[in-house]
């Protein structure tokens, strides 16, 4: 098998960066590996209840740990939680009421939230809006905090200061967890009472610490991202302060039960394993993500974030060229273990005024911490690369399209 000669001189260059990736995923396995400790997980753990699920100590112990390896008081565990969107949701209900004021300061949050907030002109969706919550937002400056903005409308005492970490279809840089704990910290210094939420899709073991432990007082991710380690088929959790987490309980099943009832008879032995393994998996990931971009860059493609010091599992690309995007696309289908014979080719997709080209053999159907891509059809070309259960995997995807390229 002939390996391109650039991937070579790539991994060349990122050894330093490898070694500190590494690092990261020792300690954060350590971090979960010492909440199962802790927590004395056992095999009876993995077995799932059904009906009300009362008593059901597989799914309390998952919660602790889940807790424990996010530096929180509480957390919510569920697979009843559909997908990332869900829980960010749950969250939002459950901590908002009439004549709040929810604040975001990182701009507008991911497009799939536009419903909850906003909802439809003239409808009563259950929205937001429509239950007298009020939405503000801070802009972001050169793709950063608007410090002095941001300093000045939380003074106001917003119920809710929202930030999202990842970029969405955004051109900027994710935020990193050292500058999520600066902004944080200068909050504190004028706004003690604000609750503060942190959208963490893309981001769980990133890096060697989770926004519940630099000051966040609750966050919320999908199991089909990276703390799921590739091996959950769906789910998500939320984590916090309890007196947080119980207003979400409430509004998750029923202000009566809260976490006292939900069963799952397949059990939970993939949850745990999944997050055991997720720092792992989210290695292989950082790294795949790390050689594309050293890769694309030493080409000539400009990167929307060109550093190697990653805070998310999404890298980002411009491309000069729509074929060459698609062609791209076409390397991590034609290389993906599922659906390796089909051709990606840009569509029409509810909710976007431009065609969306989507490129993933996954095991999970929209498993994004398994390698695949899309990219909305429009000026400036802009391909989001994400996922990659295994490193060799994302190597070899790369390495089609480089053999296959049109220099």
């Amino acid at each position: 098998m002939e390996i391109d000669s650039r991937i070579l001189k790539a991994e060349e260059e990122l050894k330093e960066d490898f070694k500190r990736a590494e690092e990261v995923a020792l300690k954060n396995t350590n971090k979960i590996l010492n909440a199962f400790r802790n927590n004395r997980i056992s095999a009876n753990h993995f077995y799932g209840s059904t009906g009300y699920g009362f008593d059901d100590l597989g799914r309390e112990k998952l919660m602790r740990v889940y807790a424990d390896s996010f530096g929180a008081e509480e957390a919510i565990v569920s697979q009843a939680i559909s997908c990332g969107t869900e829980a960010l949701t749950t969250v939002l209900y459950g901590l908002l009421r009439p004549g709040d004021v929810m604040l975001a300061i990182t701009g507008k949050p991911y497009d799939t939230l536009d419903q909850t907030i906003f909802g439809t002109d003239n409808v009563d969706n259950g929205s937001l809006k429509d239950f007298g919550v009020i939405y503000k937002q801070v802009e972001l400056k050169n793709g950063d905090f608007d410090e002095e903005k941001i300093l000045e409308a939380v003074k106001t005492n917003p119920k809710m200061i929202y930030i999202q970490r990842s970029c969405g279809y955004l051109t900027r840089k994710a935020v990193r967890i050292n500058r999520l704990e600066d902004i944080i910290k200068k909050i504190r210094l004028v706004n003690k009472t604000s609750i503060i939420m942190v959208d963490n899709c893309y981001c769980e073991f990133v890096e060697d610490k989770e926004p519940t432990e630099v000051g966040a007082d609750v966050t919320a991710g999908s199991l089909i991202k990276n703390p799921g380690g590739g091996l959950v088929s769906n789910g998500g959790y939320i984590a916090g302060k309890k007196k947080y987490i119980d207003l979400i309980a409430g509004r998750f099943t029923s202000p009566s039960i809260k976490t006292e009832v939900g069963s799952f008879e397949g059990g939970y032995r993939l949850m745990y394993q999944g997050l055991f393994m997720s720092p792992h998996t989210v290695l292989q990931a950082k790294k795949g993500s790390m050689l594309i971009g050293k890769v694309m860059k030493n080409l000539g493609y400009k990167l929307v974030d060109d550093s190697f010091e990653l805070a998310d599992i999404v890298r980002s690309v411009y491309f000069e060229d729509k074929e060459d995007l698609i062609s791209f696309c076409g390397s991590i289908q034609h290389l993906s273990p599922v659906d390796s014979y089909v051709t990606p080719i840009p569509s029409p997709m509810a909710g976007y005024d431009n065609d969306i080209i989507m490129a993933a053999g996954c095991f999970v159907q929209g498993s994004t911490i398994e390698l695949s891509c899309d990219s909305p059809l429009k000026k400036p070309y802009i391909l989001y690369i994400q996922g990659g259960l295994t490193y060799e995997h994302v190597k070899l995807a790369l390495n089609d399209y480089l053999l296959n390229r049109k220099d």
